[in-house]
């Protein structure tokens, strides 16, 4: 007997991320020594902290069973003194935070609440590519909002014609950017505030590299007049303490839509394991020392990087905040076949832009998740190649 795959698991866009790992193991698998700078995937341990906590919370019965369906009322208070702590911004634990298992789950779901079939969402063009997945299940329009280097990879609202501002329901937005560097100005979000009330737009942030800036603390959506009325910030604990793993993650902002997430999540889950909860309370209200110490470790690689790249002739954009380089393809190849190159003939493997968007074919990611020496023998390797002579 066979089944086949539905219409809407069939419109789902390839997994980006699916195909480049595929392509690495390949490479490693022929004995190579892969010096692999394409991955997201942060490198270093949960700080012990956390981890105890997480230990001695698994250990209790109470937490064995079913999390209330929005989560633990004690997290949802600790987030809300976070973000009062970090940033200045005041929240109902009540109604203006929902805890989420994962922001992938929380920003696919969101069209699927929030949008009826043919509405549009606008997406930021290079963007984080698993975007296109609530697109696609959710039977919505795509518009997409260019991001480019002479605008400092923000989007400039000017340029968005009248038809599509009519026709967009929410704006995607991600500062510390993924996957450029980029970061947000005080400005720019209160130009995002306006534009969202001035079309009636509703704005949804992902701050996942939010505790990660190079020369400045990245800025809270949520730290500008207004944004409570348009919109939400997402912000996981994977990059911030490195617990990708973990997958858990708050929504934070608009009563509106914090409640429709917790609908649907209603319908799709019970909620995050317990433990893993209060495993959360505990990073969010313990030390942040491993946060300035991380914070640390991605400037000094990024630096070791970008001085080793500059040296072979490869000028990288100057990242501002998040774990990632993002730089220029040489004359002669698109992200795809620099990539490839990279990997066949250096076996150095690195993230083609294209796979962010067609506005990013002219670059490649650099993820900053290996050791400086590492990122420095990568450089070294793809200067033999004499691409930037």
């Amino acid at each position: 007997m066979e089944f086949e795959h539905s219409e809407v698991l069939q419109s789902l866009p390839k997994q980006f991320f699916a195909t480049l790992v595929k392509k690495v193991n390949q490479k490693v698998a022929s004995g190579a020594d892969v010096i692999n700078l394409g991955q997201g995937n942060p490198d270093q341990p949960t700080p012990d902290n956390i981890v105890k906590a997480m230990q001695a919370a698994v250990a209790k019965p109470e937490n064995h069973k079913y999390s209330p369906f929005t989560g633990l009322f004690s997290l949802k208070q600790a987030i809300a003194n976070y973000y009062k702590r970090e940033y200045q911004v005041d929240l109902d634990p009540k109604t203006e935070v929902a805890i989420l298992g994962g922001s992938k789950t929380g920003l696919v779901e969101l069209p699927l609440a929030l949008l009826n079939p043919g509405d549009t969402l606008l997406l930021p063009n290079p963007g984080y590519p698993d975007y296109l997945s609530g697109v696609s299940l959710a039977k919505v329009k795509l518009g997409l909002v260019s991001l480019k280097e002479e605008n400092n990879f923000l989007p400039d609202y000017k340029t968005i014609d009248t038809e599509t501002k009519q026709k967009a329901k929410l704006l995607y937005l991600n500062y510390p950017n993924n996957p450029t560097g980029a970061i947000a100005t005080p400005k720019f979000f209160e130009d995002t505030v306006k534009f969202a009330q001035d079309n009636q737009v509703g704005i949804v942030h992902d701050f996942a590299y939010g505790a990660l800036g190079y020369q400045q603390k990245p800025v809270s959506f949520l730290q500008t007049p207004g944004a409570k009325d348009v919109g939400i910030e997402v912000y996981t604990l994977s990059k911030t303490y490195n617990m990708a793993g973990w997958r858990i993650v708050f929504a934070l902002g608009n009563h509106d839509i914090i409640k429709a997430i917790e609908l649907i999540q209603n319908h799709l889950f019970v909620s995050v394991f317990p433990a893993i909860q209060e495993a959360a309370i505990t990073a969010l209200n313990g030390s942040q020392e491993s946060v300035a110490k991380l914070n640390d470790l991605y400037n000094n690689r990024r630096k070791a990087f970008e001085k080793a790249a500059s040296q072979i002739g490869w000028k990288a954009y100057p990242a501002k905040g998040s774990f990632y380089s993002w730089m220029p393809v040489p004359k002669g190849y698109n992200s795809e076949s620099f990539a490839d190159l990279l990997l066949d003939k250096a076996s150095v493997a690195v993230a083609p832009g294209a796979g962010f968007g067609k506005a990013g074919d002219r670059f490649v990611r650099i993820g900053l998740l290996t050791s400086s020496e590492r990122l420095q023998e990568a450089c070294q390797r793809i200067g033999k190649l004499h691409l930037f002579d």
